[in-house]
């Protein structure tokens, strides 16, 4: 990494390491976050859980995406499959942005790197997940969620710190 400080390269090297982390934490929750999920939760919980993923229940990022173009066309709403892919746009952005920021104050706060971007994760998981998502009524509190999901986005999250972390030093070392 250069050793000189940089804010623009900080935030550039950030919004890589997010944007890599964003698709690294999907593989995650899809792989094994769905396997760690499954083995903290009866056969009955699973069962719900694939009964409600088939109904197509939306998730928070889905809604997010309908509101913004709600906002943004004065009360027009996405379908379904728009939402569908909706979702993902809204989750990349996300953690683009929050790899930016990230990136921006590695550079002048050391301590923002410790554990190896772990920390980091655990705070997004805290502000977004735990406070955030169930705040804004886009979806419920952790408390009201299954251990296994919580547990899968919480270490979810911690993925994505890490990875932004291995990116963000990676493209810095460049720049």
């Amino acid at each position: 990494m250069s050793k000189e400080k940089h804010l623009f390269r900080g935030i550039l090297a950030g919004v890589a390491g997010g944007l890599a982390a964003s698709w690294v934490m999907n593989e995650f929750i899809a792989g094994p976050g769905k396997k760690l999920q499954q083995s903290l939760q009866t056969p009955a919980e699973n069962w719900q859980q694939e009964q409600q993923a088939q109904s197509g229940e939306e998730d928070s990022t889905m809604k997010v995406a309908d509101a913004l173009t709600a906002t943004a066309t004065g009360g027009q709403h996405l379908t379904y499959a728009q939402k569908e892919k909706g979702g993902p746009a809204v989750h990349y952005a996300f953690g683009a942005v929050m790899g930016g920021l990230y990136g921006g104050l590695a550079e002048y706060a050391p301590g923002v790197r410790s554990a190896f971007g772990t920390t980091f994760g655990t705070a997004l998981f805290t502000g977004a997940d735990a406070i955030a998502v169930p705040a804004l009524k886009l979806g419920p509190p952790i408390t009201e969620e299954k251990a296994g999901s919580t547990a899968n986005h919480y270490f979810a999250h911690v993925v994505y710190g890490a990875t932004t972390e291995l990116v963000r030093r990676i493209v810095r070392a460049v720049l």
